[in-house]
C-alpha cells in the first residue's frame, strides 16, 4: 500500500453508530470492529476518491502534525483493515 493507493469501504462494510456500545463501529459480513478516534479521523476521508496521499495530506493539516508521521499511521491502520477485508484499495 503507497501513497497514490485509494482506499474505499468493499460492498457490504459500513460504519454505524453502535447504541448499546455507545461507540462508532465499522460493520463486516460477521465482523464488528469498534472505532476509536484516530480510526473515525482516517475512515472520515475515506470515500473512494482520496488518494491515501491527499487522506495524509488532510489530517496533517487538521491536526498539525507532519504528514510523514500521519502516512505512515494511515498505511498502516489502513493496511490492517484490509488484511480483515473491511477496506478494498486501489492502485
Amino acid at each position: 500500500m503507497g501513497p497514490a493507493d485509494v482506499p474505499s469501504l468493499p460492498r457490504g462494510v459500513r460504519r454505524h453508530f453502535d447504541q448499546v456500545r455507545d461507540t462508532p463501529v465499522l460493520l463486516g459480513p460477521e465482523r464488528v470492529l469498534m472505532l476509536d478516534q484516530i480510526g473515525c479521523a482516517v475512515l472520515d476521508h475515506v470515500d473512494g476518491q482520496a488518494s491515501i496521499d491527499q487522506i495524509s495530506d488532510t489530517l496533517a493539516g487538521l491536526y498539525d502534525a507532519e504528514k510523514s508521521e500521519i502516512m505512515a499511521d494511515v498505511i498502516a491502520y489502513l493496511g490492517d483493515l484490509a488484511d480483515k477485508r473491511l477496506l478494498d484499495v486501489r492502485t
